[in-house]
Order: structure tokens, then C-alpha cells, then sequence
């Protein structure tokens, strides 16, 4: 007990050390590094996906993803991992659901131009079996992975692409299009366009793809004495294509990220 009340004490004094360093940015500042996904940017990620109507009876399905991101090599590569805590429902009855983990997905990019206008990253994408029974597909996996970004004016606009294969079979084969728009307004507030489009290729064609259709805004706040700044986001999209037994009718997305810029302790 002592020594996790000792790392307790050493994350609380980190984050308030960077904290006050972040005061030196703007919330318009900080809005566009958190929406560029190359940034040279430490962050923290909490998104809580809620899908409704999903299967026959139209039952409530919930995923909350711990996103961190961390940046190596000054900012030239960018690692990337998502941990998924889903609560399944079972689709083919009124009543009952499974909790737990999925699988883990890493990903790691060779950044190029990662603060400039126009930036590009690639690198592998790996499906890592964490997750419990029903939960996800319990297997290895990996592919390429592409993102880019263009950030005109107040604008940041761009898209993430990968495929994945599983290792040794052919269980997984799964595609990702997340193209993002996002329109920065004053005051760290902004709008943004951000569906995730998938693809089963190993389904048949009715139950292929995952097409979701709407918007979201979020806003930089800054939160305890210190003034730690954290990115809000909400937002909601229809599926205007989806598998025909499994896939769900919409999707009211929230999030909220703690910011820590690496670019802050570069000295001028």
C-alpha cells in the first residue's frame, strides 16, 4: 500500500509540474495538437461508445477505450494503444450480457512533419488476444497502418487507414477508414467529423460493412488550481450501413482526454 500511495504522490506531482508548464498554450492551441493524431503529444484518452439498437430485440452495447499515446524519438514515432472494456449484450434474447475486456490493438507510426502543415505516418497495427469469451476475436493479429494530416488555416482535416490479418489463420481480416474534419472555433471550442467505417471481409456482403454517418463538438477546458488542460468531446452517428443481424442503429460517442504536449519543454 505504501508504494502505490508513493506513485500516486510522483503522478500527481508530474501532472501538476506539466500543468503549470501547459499555461503557456492556448485552448485554440491546444485543441489543434490534441486533433492531430501525429502531434508530438503525450495523451490520455478515456471514449465511451454507447450503440443502441443492436440485433432483433435492439439492445444497448457499451465500449469505453483507455487510448494512451505516447511519442518517442522526439517525436518521430508515435505509439498507440487502445483497451477495450466492452459490456455485450446477448443478441438473441430480451435479457443477459457479457463484461469485460476485447482485444488489444497496438499501433506505432513513423512520423514525417508531425507539427507541420502536412504530415504522413506508417508503421504495423497489432490485434493483441486479451479478450474474454464473446468478447472479441482471441487472436493475433497485424497489418499496415497509414494516417495523414492537412491543417489549413483553422482547420484540421485528415484520415487514419489500416487492415488487419490474423497470424496462422484466417479468422481475422478487418479494415478501418477514420477520416477526421475538424472546424476549430475561438476559445478552444471546435466542431468534428470523425466516423469510424469498417469492414469485415470475411463476412458475407450484407454484413460487410459499418458505414456511420454524423458530427460532434468538443471544447478544451482546464481543470484544479493548476489549470491541467483536458479535451471534451461528445458526439453521435448513424449507421447508414451496418451488418444486418449485428450491427447497431446509432452511436452516442463522449470523451475526454488529459493533454501533455512534449513540444512544451522545448526551450526558445
Amino acid at each position: 500500500m505504501k508504494t502505490i500511495g508513493r506513485l500516486a504522490a510522483v503522478l500527481l506531482l508530474t501532472l501538476t509540474v506539466l500543468s503549470n508548464i501547459q499555461a503557456q498554450l492556448t485552448e485554440a492551441e491546444l485543441a489543434k495538437i490534441a486533433q492531430n493524431p501525429l502531434a508530438n503529444l503525450i495523451s490520455l484518452p478515456f471514449q465511451n461508445n454507447t450503440n443502441f439498437g443492436v440485433g432483433p430485440y435492439n439492445r444497448t452495447q457499451n465500449i469505453t477505450n483507455f487510448q494512451p499515446v505516447l511519442p518517442f524519438a522526439d517525436g518521430k514515432i508515435i505509439a498507440r494503444v487502445v483497451v477495450p472494456f466492452v459490456s455485450q449484450p446477448n443478441i438473441l434474447s430480451e435479457t443477459g450480457s457479457s463484461n469485460g475486456f476485447s482485444d488489444i490493438t497496438f499501433s506505432a507510426f513513423y512520423a514525417h512533419g508531425g507539427d507541420n502543415k502536412v504530415s504522413w505516418g506508417v508503421g504495423p497495427v497489432v490485434n493483441i488476444p486479451t479478450a474474454g469469451e464473446g468478447l472479441g476475436a482471441k487472436e493475433w493479429g497485424i497489418g499496415p497502418s497509414f494516417v495523414a494530416v492537412v491543417k489549413p488555416g483553422n482547420w484540421v482535416i485528415g484520415a487514419l487507414v489500416n487492415n488487419v490479418w490474423s497470424i496462422g489463420n484466417d479468422k481475422i481480416n478487418t479494415f478501418l477508414l477514420q477520416p477526421f474534419i475538424n472546424c476549430n472555433l475561438p476559445k478552444g471550442n471546435y466542431l468534428t467529423f470523425s466516423p469510424g467505417i469498417t469492414a469485415n471481409w470475411n463476412a458475407d456482403s450484407d454484413n460487410r460493412w459499418t458505414v456511420p454517418l454524423g458530427m460532434g463538438a468538443g471544447k478544451i477546458i482546464r481543470i484544479g488550481a493548476n489549470g491541467l488542460p483536458v479535451n471534451i468531446q461528445a458526439g453521435a452517428y448513424y449507421n447508414v450501413v451496418k451488418p444486418e443481424f449485428t450491427g447497431a442503429d446509432w452511436t452516442l460517442r463522449l470523451g475526454a482526454t488529459i493533454l501533455l504536449p512534449k513540444a512544451i519543454f522545448k526551450k526558445k
